[in-house]
């Protein structure tokens, strides 16, 4: 007997899990255009570390909604997008502020492409997938093939992010820290009001 990634149903099943994947990764995209944005000049290390830190983080959440079912994710879907929203404007808020003391930021010399600020950025871009891990579960689906699928798309965007947002810190010179705060922020408001609305 065939499985369900064998023959034309694979196609179709792949095809759908990559649109699937692209769809989760485009907050990590506009974060990292954010992030990026903001910070004018990343070394290639701290864009690898950040691009990988997202790829784990929907992996691992999208495996995490298909593990635990229907008991986790009803009790998150209530208020995910009022989590989501509450970390990236904590987050783009920093960054506004910061760009208006700059004296204060330097001294502080904060980076949002490590510790606890890439943790909070890595979850709040994340949360959807669990939603996504439970239809997994009621679906015929190798869950190891999807999530690591979804990682690795989400990685690659993100850097892509990453990379476009180095070229237009350039250009934007010292306003790029209020436009990358900007950005994190509208893409809370963004999450939240299509939860809302």
């Amino acid at each position: 007997m065939e499985g369900p990634y064998t023959g034309a149903m694979a196609q179709l099943d792949l095809a759908s899990l990559l649109l699937i994947a692209i769809g989760l990764s485009a907050d990590c995209f506009a974060v990292a255009l954010g992030v990026s944005i903001s910070a004018g000049s990343l070394s290639f290390r701290r864009m690898l570390r950040t691009a990988m830190a997202f790829g784990a983080a929907q992996t691992l959440m999208t495996a995490l909604g298909w593990a635990v079912g229907s008991t986790i994710v009803d009790f998150i879907a209530s208020y995910d997008h009022w989590v989501a929203f509450a970390l990236l404007a904590v987050i783009g808020g920093r960054m506004l502020w910061e760009s208006l003391h700059p004296e204060e930021s330097e001294a502080r010399a904060n980076d949002a492409t490590k510790g606890f600020a890439l943790l909070l950025l890595s979850v709040a871009t994340s949360i959807d997938a669990l939603a996504v891990g439970l239809s997994f579960a009621f679906l015929e689906v190798n869950i190891a093939l999807a999530a690591l699928t979804i990682g690795g798309v989400t990685f690659a965007i993100t850097a892509l992010g990453f990379l476009l947002g180095r070229k237009a810190g350039h250009l934007m010179g010292k306003r790029a820290e209020a436009v990358g705060g900007v950005i994190l922020i509208a893409i809370g408001l963004r999450i939240l009001l299509t939860h809302l609305l």
